[in-house]
C-alpha cells in the first residue's frame, strides 16, 4: 500500500489550511491597534479562532480513519507506516504555518479594512462576510496583496522580542500539533487501551488551548491596549506578533520530535487509568 494516498493528501491540505488561518489570526491584533478598534479586532480574532478550532475537530475522524485503513502486516510494519503518515501531517502543519507567516503583511492590511467594516456593520460577522464576497470587495482585497518582504520587520530590535513568550508558545504549539496524532498512535502501540488513549486527545488539546488563552493571548492584548492608549510602541506589538508566528513555526517542527514520546506517554497514562480500581 502506498504511503501517500489521496485521503492523506486531503487531510494534509485541511491541516495546512487550519494552521495557516491560526497563524494569520496573529495579524488581527496588529490590525486592531493600527485602526484603534481593539474590541472589534478581538471579536474578529475570536471568530477566526473558533472556526479554526472547529475545523480541527472536523478533521479528527478523517485522521483517525488512517488507523482503520492501515495495511496488514507485522505490528512493527503497521506502526512504522502510520508513524510516517502522521509525520507527513505534522509537516503539513509546518508548511501551513510558514504560508501564514509569509501572508502576515497582506492580512494585516486586509484585517484592518475588515475591522473597520465590522464596526460599520455593527458587529455583524455574517453581514461582513456577505459584503466581503461582493465583486467590489473581492477586487479590493486582491489589491491589498503584499509580497513577502523583509521590510515588514523594519524597526524591530532585540528588545521587541519577548523570549519567554517565544518558548511558551513554541511548547504549547507543539503539544497542540501532536495532541490528536499522538493519542491515535498511542492506540496503535497499546491496542488494549485503545479507547482510553483516543479519548485523551480532547484533554490534551483542551489543556493546550487553556494555556494559550491564559499565558499567551492576554500578553498580546495588553500590548495592543498600550499601543491604542499611546502608552506603548507599535514595534513592541509587531515584535510580539512576529515572535508568536516564529515560535509557532518552531513549535510545529519540535512536534516531530515530540510525536513518538508523546504517544508513549499517553499509552502509559491510559494503562494507568485503566488499572485504577
Amino acid at each position: 500500500m502506498e504511503l501517500i494516498t489521496l485521503k492523506l493528501i486531503l487531510i494534509a491540505l485541511f491541516i495546512l489550511l487550519i494552521h495557516s488561518v491560526e497563524t494569520l489570526a496573529y495579524a488581527v491584533r496588529l490590525s486592531g491597534a493600527r485602526v484603534k478598534l481593539l474590541a472589534s479586532a478581538l471579536s474578529l480574532f475570536n471568530t477566526i479562532v473558533i472556526v479554526s478550532r472547529m475545523s480541527n475537530m472536523i478533521q479528527q475522524p478523517f485522521t483517525g480513519s488512517l488507523v482503520d485503513t492501515a495495511p496488514e502486516g507485522s505490528v512493527e510494519f503497521v506502526q512504522g507506516f502510520l508513524a510516517d503518515q502522521y509525520r507527513v501531517l505534522i509537516g503539513a502543519s509546518t508548511v501551513g504555518t510558514l504560508i501564514g507567516a509569509m501572508l502576515l503583511p497582506t492580512f494585516v492590511a486586509i484585517f484592518s479594512r475588515a475591522i473597520i467594516q465590522l464596526s460599520v456593520e455593527k458587529g455583524s460577522v455574517p453581514a461582513l462576510i456577505k459584503k466581503g464576497f461582493t465583486p467590489y470587495y473581492i477586487k479590493r482585497t486582491f489589491s491589498l496583496f503584499r509580497k513577502p518582504n523583509i521590510s515588514f520587520l523594519k524597526g524591530l530590535e532585540r528588545k521587541h522580542i519577548p523570549m519567554r513568550l517565544f518558548f511558551i508558545n513554541m511548547a504549547v504549539t507543539s503539544i497542540y500539533t501532536i495532541g490528536v496524532l499522538s493519542a491515535l498512535y498511542a492506540s496503535v502501540i497499546a491496542p488494549e487501551y485503545q479507547t482510553t488513549a483516543i479519548m485523551a486527545s480532547g484533554l490534551i488539546n483542551g489543556v493546550a488551548t487553556i494555556l494559550l488563552s491564559t499565558l499567551v493571548d492576554p500578553k498580546i492584548s495588553v500590548l495592543a491596549d498600550a499601543v491604542i492608549n499611546g502608552k506603548g510602541s507599535y514595534n513592541y506589538l509587531k515584535g510580539a506578533s512576529v515572535t508568536m508566528v516564529t515560535s509557532r513555526l518552531f513549535g510545529t517542527i519540535f512536534a516531530q520530535l515530540l510525536f513518538i514520546p508523546g504517544a508513549i506517554y499517553i499509552a502509559w497514562a491510559a494503562k494507568f487509568v485503566v488499572m485504577l480500581k
